[in-house]
């Protein structure tokens, strides 16, 4: 039988990037996105073979609502994250601290406990985390302790809701839609010292934490691990 993946936060980026890899492996796949025109183009980029559901994923109720409407399913792919959180520790604000946790950890936790009775035991959840919560890089303190929130649930949930499998990616510096709230000259630079410090020399691609996530989810022997995807750049 067909299993399905729905993929919460699947409209650009990752998310997208994973759906597109997973139908190639006669996956059936559902995204959601809050943005109904952002979910439309998604649709269409991928040629109107999955399911498209807008939902927020920050709202208990539409997320239930989304399951129900579902019913069972296979696997669970939390693929949406926050810019917020970044800054020097001498000068960042609270409440920016705060909302990183706010837009990504406690939806990805609220996404993953509703999801619970529609899952399949022997599907998996698979969260997004990100390098910053395992490499020492200054001015990310504060959506490195909401990403390490995140990589800390995995191997506590693996147990709990075993035989259920449940995983994270921690992708480095990728070249996703995550990074529009800078200027384009701007990202350039950036991206440009990124690679300078990354052994791969470059920043990533979407497919390639895609690729990631989907082998989490065919490989039936991996439970409890975070996947760090980073070219190397937690080690500079």
């Amino acid at each position: 039988m067909q299993q399905h993946v729905v993929i919460i936060g699947g409209t650009s980026g990752i998310g997208l990037a994973a759906a597109e890899i997973l139908l190639r492996e006669k996956f059936r796949v559902t995204i959601s996105g809050r943005d109904p025109q952002r979910l439309a183009n998604a649709g269409k980029k991928l040629r109107n073979e999955a399911g498209t559901v807008a939902v927020d994923a920050a709202n208990p109720t539409a997320i239930a609502a989304l399951y129900g409407s579902l019913g069972n399913f296979d696997h669970l792919v939390l693929a949406f994250g926050s810019n917020k959180g970044l800054g020097p520790f001498a000068t960042i604000g609270l409440e920016e601290v705060r909302l990183s946790f706010t837009e990504k950890v406690f939806p990805q936790f609220a996404c993953a406990q509703a999801a619970q009775k529609y899952l399949s035991p022997k599907g998996s959840i698979t969260f997004l985390s990100a390098v910053s919560a395992f490499g020492a890089m200054p001015g990310a303190v504060g959506i490195g302790a909401a990403n390490a929130a995140i990589a800390a649930m995995v191997p506590t949930l693996a147990r709990e809701l075993q035989p259920l499998r449940v995983n994270a990616v921690a992708p480095g510096v990728i070249d996703t839609p995550w990074w529009d709230w800078c200027a384009p000259d701007q990202k350039s630079t950036i991206f440009a010292d990124f690679a300078s410090k990354t052994p791969v020399g470059r920043v990533g691609a979407s497919e390639e934490i895609g690729q990631a996530i989907a082998f989490l989810i065919t490989n039936g022997f991996m439970t409890g691990q975070t996947i760090v995807c980073d070219g190397g750049i937690r080690l500079s």
